[in-house]
């Protein structure tokens, strides 16, 4: 056998060793938090996060620091069937999987489940799915996605997001336009450095409400959605888990869903109006 080739196999089980003690460390560290269930019944408090000016998900009153928006009031109603109070930690979207990891929240509303958070976090049945739209500037019109697939056409998204990895798939002829999170790609569709972003509908509504220079919304055909779930804590027994997805599939056969994201839509001054009739939560 080769020295390179000896060196590389040497490699391969040192990565390997590596990879097998972090999972290791990863579930002891899970074992040891205990079950989520358990803790959330005795404190009777359950930990959220909540995402500043991300409405109508969560909202913060600035004077009063009070928190709204339908992942507080999705979080409120777990928090009373499990006879408990919610409690608010602030975070961003990219750094609540961490907070999740490092047991400082047990829930988090309004997650995505792509494959990479799914190796550390585990996700409930889907809270509602989030339609893919373009949101475009004026004059820039389309009525398919490969309308938008040409190199010309210059598309935001912020890195590592679902956005960004539909968009990777869906207009690989495009030239991306790669950013480091949701509010530079609001600018650049502003300054028009982006033609055009990928948006989930929630995101879009709000964004052409807050900004409605930056042009208009386009559901483009064939129609694709990701599911928006919560993202809870592996631990010991999976009851937490268990019992959310329950609470889940309760509201939803009510239909306390979507009166919950309804009635938020306010928060970004959105209207039933705004909302294109291909669309749905």
């Amino acid at each position: 056998m080769k020295r390179r080739e000896f060196a590389g196999l040497v490699g391969l089980a040192a990565a390997g060793a590596a990879s097998l003690a972090a999972s290791t460390s990863a579930a002891a560290q899970s074992a040891a938090a205990g079950s989520t269930f358990d803790k959330v019944r005795s404190s009777k408090k359950l930990r959220i996060a909540g995402v500043v000016g991300t409405e109508p998900y969560y909202h913060r009153d600035v004077a009063s620091g009070q928190w709204t928006g339908f992942c507080i009031s999705m979080a409120q109603d777990l928090a009373r069937s499990l006879d408990a109070e919610i409690e608010v930690a602030e975070t961003t979207w990219s750094n609540a999987v961490l907070d999740l990891q490092a047991n400082k929240i047990d829930i988090m509303f309004g997650l995505s489940p792509t494959p990479a958070r799914a190796l550390v976090v585990d996700f409930t049945n889907p809270i509602m799915n989030n339609t893919f739209t373009i949101v475009a500037k004026p004059g820039l019109e389309g009525k398919t996605w490969e309308d938008f697939n040409k190199p010309e056409v210059r598309v935001a998204v912020d890195i590592g997001s679902t956005q960004d990895l539909f968009a990777r798939r869906t207009l690989p002829k495009a030239t991306l336009v790669a950013l480091k999170n949701f509010d530079d790609v609001a600018l650049s569709l502003l300054s028009r450095r982006a033609d055009c972003s990928v948006q989930v509908a929630m995101n879009s509504l709000a964004t052409v409400k807050k900004n409605p220079a930056i042009g208009s919304i386009i559901v483009p055909t064939p129609i694709s959605a990701q599911p928006t779930c919560a993202g809870v804590r592996p631990d010991s027994d999976g009851r937490f888990l268990r019992f959310v997805n329950n609470w889940l599939e309760y509201n939803r056969a009510l239909g306390a869903m979507k009166g919950w994201i309804v009635s938020s839509l306010d928060l970004a001054n959105i209207k039933p109006d705004d909302i294109p009739s291909s669309i749905t939560f």
